[in-house]
């Protein structure tokens, strides 16, 4: 858990908030007026919401267009908050590049502001950190017991590694895992990280311990960026103590960037996720009957040992039993009717927690006590937490198996909320502190009511403003009216007509096309069908599946200038390509999810109870905001121009198409069949501009 921030003594703010935040972002204020930063009257709206927010400690939902500003118009009222009232801001993103934008751009940004700007200079000397999970850092103490006890953790194939991390500990400024180079082995470097609470500020020196000295200038810090996986892990595993007024500091207050995934990151970890790759590496971590190595080794006597053995045995036949008869056939099974399995793993787990604490009772305090200790209650979370899975004691949850890993082998127990919205009203908006959450897609046809009741947060105060981008001069919408609905009975018309059209619009633009897919195997057959005709037509050509990471992907696709990047569902979001290098969104189909997943299956069955409709209120509303997500990687700045085309003609014959075309940047659009689109799509304006405007290659 995330430290206190200890001696904030006085909590209130001298200032109105507002009125200063206005000073910065009205027409002519100081970010015009010193900066020369461009006004926009949607920046300024939305930094007052937040100001008021923070001042009167009180959540905030806002929903901001492409280019509005949310970075500035959130971290400006927050510094000048959070050192007025001696309170820290946390501010949590779901992506890597946005944390990256917010250290490396925008908090410059604000402190050349406060510096060029008497009235705000006493806030230019604000603190910021980025922090990761403790499993990143190494830990001295944890090292040190890791050498002097080297012969029985570790076998002799891993004593070199362990040299290895030592000589790097010596030089290495950050502690961080991801700044070794190569990166360490996995299994040493458990035992060294400062997971765990041999870690802490009894045992370590926070001047030489990466993980502490990272706490410590958190502590000092106004604003303290993690990511959305950290943040909800945090508030899982217990957050605060009880009635303190904070979210992960006490009197802090939250901002959370791209909101848009909250309740889907947030269900993630506040369920249970029991593999039998981790117990079988916890236990082995214990002893390991084929290294003869393991942190009890020197304590434990040989029925102990023998019983530790007995534990391992019995998982792997608990685990294996498992994946023969549920997870023989698929990957995934839900699990929901009582006494479902025998509960053959239960009984040698405890026996091993017992062990460990009859082996506690004889080891004095001090670190290598805290590590058996952390050890102790690892194996007991295994034991508590599958004896919970086999009873099906969590009722709001659903439960269910799943294997996965190269060759399938892995084992998962799975537990998820059926609703996150208790959890998260509980965790966020019962007490009077301020949570902005904040994105470019949060609304239902402009309603932000559907997303608040996802995320607990009815009857709190919901703004939104449009992007100031200007989308009727700088777009272009197509829509194809005459592609066939992927029915089994038509699938391979379909597909053959959905690579057609493919080929003739990126064929017809320029500048690069990004293609949206929302099925891997539709993504697989356009690929082997279109690849070499885009690179024989000079075009990059760059595909998931083909080895290389997202990232690797969008920097080679940004780089071309005219490639076409073939993506599926994590490339709906995330994805930023100013510039012509992206002239031309293709969306593939509407991006529907098929509720067979056991969570999806778990709401699904608990809206028809409550007489509701799953499609109507779960899967409809979810596809219009990843819709969204998807074209709104079009148009990234104020000056690109180019194309989103629609291959989906569902959009104009079913009767919920009408929210699709409510959701698109402009009412105007262009419908298209094969007889006309020719004409149609030569027919690109020069308000789009001439660099987008190409002859197809002669067949």
């Amino acid at each position: 858990m995330i430290s206190p921030n200890e001696g904030a003594e006085n909590r209130s703010s001298f200032i109105h908030l507002p009125d200063i935040v206005a000073s910065v972002f009205d027409k002519g204020g100081w970010l015009q007026s010193i900066l020369s930063l461009e006004h926009r009257p949607e920046q300024s709206s939305m930094a007052g919401a937040v100001s008021i927010s923070m001042q009167s400690d009180q959540p905030l939902v806002f929903e901001a267009g492409t280019g509005v500003g949310k970075s500035l118009a959130y971290l400006i009222p927050a510094i000048i908050h959070s050192i007025e009232s001696k309170r820290p801001c946390i501010v949590s993103s779901n992506t890597i590049a946005l944390q990256e934008q917010l250290e490396r751009n925008d908090l410059p940004i604000c402190r050349n502001l406060f510096r060029e700007v008497p009235e705000l200079e006493k806030y230019s000397e604000f603190r910021s950190v980025i922090l990761v999970g403790k499993g990143n850092y190494l830990c001295p103490t944890r090292l040190a017991n890791a050498i002097a006890n080297k012969t029985e953790l570790f076998p002799n194939d891993e004593l070199d590694e362990l040299k290895r991390i030592a000589e790097w500990s010596q030089k290495t400024k950050s502690g961080l895992r991801q700044d070794m180079n190569p990166v360490p082995n996995y299994d040493v470097w458990e035992m060294v990280n400062a997971e765990g609470s041999a870690c802490n500020r009894k045992n370590c020196n926070p001047k030489t311990c990466h993980y502490q000295k990272a706490r410590a200038e958190m502590r000092k810090a106004q604003v303290v960026i993690v990511n959305h996986s950290l943040l909800f892990a945090l508030l899982s595993a217990g957050g605060l103590a009880p009635n303190a007024k904070g979210i992960l500091l006490p009197e802090d207050f939250l901002i959370i960037d791209e909101a848009h995934t909250t309740a889907e990151v947030a269900t993630e970890h506040f369920g249970a996720r029991i593999s039998s790759y981790g117990l079988d590496r916890q236990l082995k971590s214990l002893f390991n009957p084929k290294r003869k190595s393991g942190v009890v080794r020197k304590w434990a006597h040989p029925k102990q040992l023998q019983a530790i053995i007995d534990a391992q045995e019995a998982s792997q036949e608990f685990f294996g039993y498992l994946a023969a008869t549920r997870l023989a056939q698929r990957p995934l099974a839900r699990i929901s009717e009582p006494e479902w399995c025998e509960p053959t793993i239960v009984s040698p787990l405890k026996a091993v927690v017992q062990i460990m604490d009859s082996i506690l009772a004889k080891i004095e305090d001090g670190a290598m006590h805290d590590e058996l200790k952390d050890q102790r209650n690892r194996v007991h979370s295994y034991y508590a937490g599958i004896r919970r899975f086999i009873d099906l004691a969590d009722e709001d949850h659903v439960h269910w198996i799943e294997r996965s890993g190269r060759r399938n082998q892995i084992v998962t127990l799975r537990t998820a909320p059926i609703e996150i919205a208790p959890y998260l009203k509980e965790e966020l908006f019962t007490e009077d502190r301020s949570v902005v959450l904040t994105s470019a897609t949060l609304s239902i046809a402009q309603d932000l009511a559907p997303f608040q009741r996802k995320v607990g947060a009815e009857g709190k105060t919901a703004q939104r403003v449009e992007s100031p981008f200007d989308y009727e001069a700088n777009t272009r919408i197509y829509i194809a009216s005459d592609i066939p609905v992927p029915t089994p009975e038509e699938a391979k018309l379909a597909i053959d007509t959905l690579i057609d059209y493919i080929r003739f619009c990126v064929d017809h633009v320029a500048g690069g096309s990004l293609v949206l897919f929302t099925s891997y195997s539709d993504l697989r057959k356009a690929s082997d069908v279109l690849e070499s005709h885009f690179l024989d037509s000079g075009r990059a050509f760059f595909a998931q599946g083909q080895g290389l990471s997202r990232s690797e992907l969008s920097e080679g696709f940004r780089d071309s200038g005219n490639g076409v990047l073939f993506g599926t569902d994590s490339f709906w979001t995330g994805v930023d390509v100013p510039g012509p290098a992206l002239s031309q969104v293709i969306l593939t189909r509407l991006p529907f999810d098929v509720p067979t997943h056991p969570i999806a299956e778990a709401k699904s069955e608990r809206i028809k109870e409550l007489g509701g409709n799953p499609f109507a209120e779960m899967t409809l509303p979810e596809a219009l905001i990843k819709f969204r997500q998807g074209i709104g990687r079009l148009i990234r700045q104020k000056d690109d121009k180019g194309i989103i085309t629609i291959l989906d003609s569902r959009v104009l014959h079913k009767s919920y198409g009408r929210q699709f075309l409510q959701s698109l940047p402009k009412s105007k659009f262009i419908r298209m069949c094969r007889t006309d689109r020719d004409e149609r799509f030569r027919d690109i304006s020069e308000s789009i501009s001439p660099s987008h405007r190409r002859n197809p290659p002669r067949p």
